[in-house]
């Protein structure tokens, strides 16, 4: 099947700007369906639930839907493996809270200098435990995870690896059920960061045995709220962060302090309604077959520029050189000898085409690569972008680089 792209473009209504946007990895523009589910929660049905009144009991469902429509996204067991928080970065640190004391000092967590700081940073609270960590680096040629590295690193004392499923700076795709199945052997957990894959890919946290896996809405044609899975009997060992009578059976919303955002939770769950309108399905098999097709546009897409770049003289593409969606999303970056990267996008802006400068929150990776502090241009893709925009992006690239 082919995507249609009248219809995708007509449920996102900033796209009748003018405006092409390139900045997608930052935040993607905001499905119709989900600001009109957005709406009506706060519009007919804003009240607390678990009360016993109609209008509480009617909230209630609309949340247990929600949930329920959000684990189908994600391809949970059950609805209770998920919990809503306000961002990646915050479900982190919750995360980190709630297992603190699960772990003595001397054990050791992994992380990885090739992450978003939001897998990174939030964990680093557990060095006042005693927690050692060490860093997982990426290959600086072939610049991708090597799990020989990984296993130089772990001991009987780790407990957890923390390791993002695509690269926000490269767009590179890591090998998750492969490094899941190393980390499991050697008895640790593993917990993704998966913001920048879950636009472009579907998720299924089953076929990836991941313990915990967590990525934001708004990057996802969704609100600003975020969402993350955790297994359930690992769940039901996390500390609560919510008022002491919330024990440790109550699962999720021990994770949830002051209950999740109702209206953005109910509103998160149009993104399976638009899935599910782009293949013309139910359930998960739809939602699989809207992101096969999806993948198929933005492999061309993305081919589209990167073919163009790759003839250019004194351009550099952070990342791999080719489209190939089994290696990559089309977030990509690059540089341009003799030209500040700040340079570049000014005129980028000029001509109403959204691109972004900098390191993007990957700050120890564009260390680690000699790209600070600079950075990158970024031009990050998803499915509705057309090859016109992307000619668009080019004419203007041609035009700064003559």
């Amino acid at each position: 099947m082919s995507l249609d792209l009248d219809f995708v473009r007509s449920q996102f209504p900033a796209l009748q700007t003018g405006w092409a946007f390139f900045d997608n990895a930052g935040g993607s523009q905001v499905l119709r369906p989900v600001a009109e589910r957005v709406a009506d929660y706060m519009l007919t049905t804003s009240v607390q639930t678990g009360a016993s009144y109609e209008p509480s009991m009617k909230a209630s469902e609309m949340l247990a839907q929600a949930r329920a429509r959000i684990a189908t996204f994600v391809g949970a067991a059950r609805p209770e493996e998920v919990f809503f928080g306000p961002s990646t970065t915050v479900l982190v640190r919750f995360l980190a809270t709630a297992m603190a004391s699960q772990l003595s000092a001397g054990d050791e967590i992994i992380v990885t200098n090739f992450d978003h700081e939001s897998n990174i940073g939030p964990w680093l609270i557990l060095k006042e435990r005693g927690i050692v960590f060490k860093v997982w680096e990426i290959d600086p040629e072939t610049l991708m995870p090597n799990l020989d590295t990984l296993g130089t690193l772990m001991s009987d004392r780790t407990r957890l690896v923390c390791v993002t499923h695509a690269s926000n700076l490269l767009g590179s795709i890591n090998p998750i059920r492969q490094i899941a199945d190393f980390v499991h052997a050697r008895g640790a957990l593993i917990c993704v960061d998966g913001v920048a894959y879950a636009p472009h890919r579907a998720i299924d946290v089953q076929d990836l045995d991941v313990d915990y896996y967590v990525f934001s809405f708004y990057k996802t044609y969704g609100p600003h709220y975020a969402v993350m899975y955790g297994r359930h009997d690992l769940l039901l060992e996390l500390d609560s962060l919510y008022h002491y009578f919330y024990g440790k059976e109550k699962v999720p919303g021990k994770l949830e302090p002051g209950n999740p955002c109702y209206e953005l939770a109910w509103g998160a769950a149009g993104i399976v309604d638009y899935l599910e309108a782009l293949s013309g399905g139910k359930g998960r098999q739809a939602i699989e077959q809207a992101f096969e097709d999806i993948a198929v546009h933005e492999t061309e897409i993305g081919e589209r520029l990167l073919s163009w770049l790759r003839m250019r003289n004194g351009v550099r593409i952070v990342g791999h050189r080719g489209s190939d969606p089994s290696l990559r999303v089309p977030t990509i970056s690059f540089t341009v000898d003799g030209h500040r990267p700040q340079d570049i996008v000014a005129r980028t802006d000029d001509a109403r085409i959204g691109v972004r400068h900098g390191d993007f929150h990957s700050r120890r990776l564009a260390d680690a690569l000699g790209l600070s502090p600079q950075g990158v241009i970024r031009a990050s893709m998803v499915h509705y972008n057309t090859a016109a925009e992307v000619d668009r992006l080019i004419e203007t690239l041609d035009q700064v680089l003559r």
